[in-house]
């Protein structure tokens, strides 16, 4: 992999690091902290993370930077051979079922084990389009283990179409969850959401600043010490389903990150005025978390969840029949 030095020079001390990597290599300081974040920028034999965005440069230090400087440099590697799930296309734009365990888009050119890989093998013209490089054609994100309708624009005049349509709150978006305690009563939410930590990423609900974000939440089916639920969003923000319900005490089946648990969990569970720590009703390997529909403009897709959410459900449904034969009276009964 080819590789860019950069020397730090009279006049170059003292400047926090991704102000001066941006003005050297003529880029923005996001797109430095990107490479940052990926681990594409060493010194002294040492990768580099998000948190050293901040270093003070000092005479004589030298930076090497893996791989292609522009994002729109760089570019996915087709993957005929990764299965991909189109549930609906058109002219301009497609949406396939995203399997969990998947990321959207690869982070690193050498990574190519993304949704995008699959797509870009069989839609190669969706190369440059919006964002370009390793985001070419995303027009929104999934969690890597969530599931569910994924969409992509294949050329330039739908991208903008339908990211304005994301900016406009215009695009429904419906999810099903499965979720800890019994989540009786619909509701709309409103909290504040803001980014914690990043590389793994976290956010928590906050009282000041933050982004507002909004979700309405409804029960599909009440178990003793679960509930399914379905969660129509109204803003797009990191992790939002996640937090938000963890906040409200009804941490999602499987989510180790914002599960009561998790660091974090058992005080954002205490603040949302929820049940506090208990055990989870069955074991996920995932957080149980799926995007049912999407609707905007031409485009209305429904997917149903996959097989280990499904299997979830039954062994919840098992359990609720289990114990209502305990429960019966005639369950005493000997011959």
């Amino acid at each position: 992999m080819e590789s860019t030095r950069v020397e730090v020079g009279e006049g170059g001390e003292g400047q926090r690091l991704d102000r001066f990597l941006a003005d050297q290599l003529a880029v923005s300081r996001a797109r430095v902290r990107h490479l940052l974040e990926v681990g594409r920028i060493r010194s002294a034999g040492r990768a580099l993370g998000l948190a050293d965005k901040s270093h003070s440069t000092v005479l004589g230090e030298v930076f090497e930077i893996d791989g292609s400087i522009l994002a729109a440099d760089e570019r996915p590697v087709p993957r005929p051979d990764l299965p991909l799930e189109v549930l609906a296309e058109g002219r301009g734009w497609l949406v396939v079922d995203k399997p969990s365990g998947c990321g959207v888009h690869p982070l690193r050119p050498d990574q190519d084990d993304t949704v995008l890989n699959a797509v870009v093998a069989r839609h190669p013209e969706i190369l440059g389009v919006g964002e370009g490089g390793l985001r070419s054609g995303v027009v929104h994100r999934l969690d890597v283990e969530t599931t569910g309708a994924l969409a992509f624009a294949t050329n330039e005049q739908l991208w903008k179409r339908l990211r304005g349509a994301f900016s406009e709150h215009r695009v429904r978006k419906t999810y099903l969850a499965l979720v800890e305690g019994r989540f009786e009563t619909r509701k709309r939410v409103e909290v504040s959401l803001a980014v914690t930590q990043h590389r793994p990423a976290r956010v928590r609900v906050v009282a000041t600043g933050g982004t507002a974000c909004r979700q309405r939440v409804t029960p599909k089916r009440v178990f003793a010490n679960a509930t399914l639920l379905e969660i129509e969003l109204e803003t797009g923000f990191l992790h939002q389903i996640r937090a938000t319900l963890s906040h409200l005490g009804h941490p999602i089946l499987g989510d180790t990150d914002y599960g009561a648990s998790a660091i974090g969990g058992a005080s954002a569970i205490e603040e949302g005025g929820g049940d506090g720590d208990r055990a989870s009703p069955i074991a996920a390997s995932r957080p149980l978390l799926h995007a049912a529909r999407l609707s905007v403009d031409e485009i209305a897709v429904t997917v149903d969840p996959p097989a280990d959410f499904a299997a979830a459900l039954e062994k919840l449904e098992a359990l609720e029949t289990e114990s209502e034969s305990a429960s019966s009276p005639a369950s005493g009964l000997r011959d």
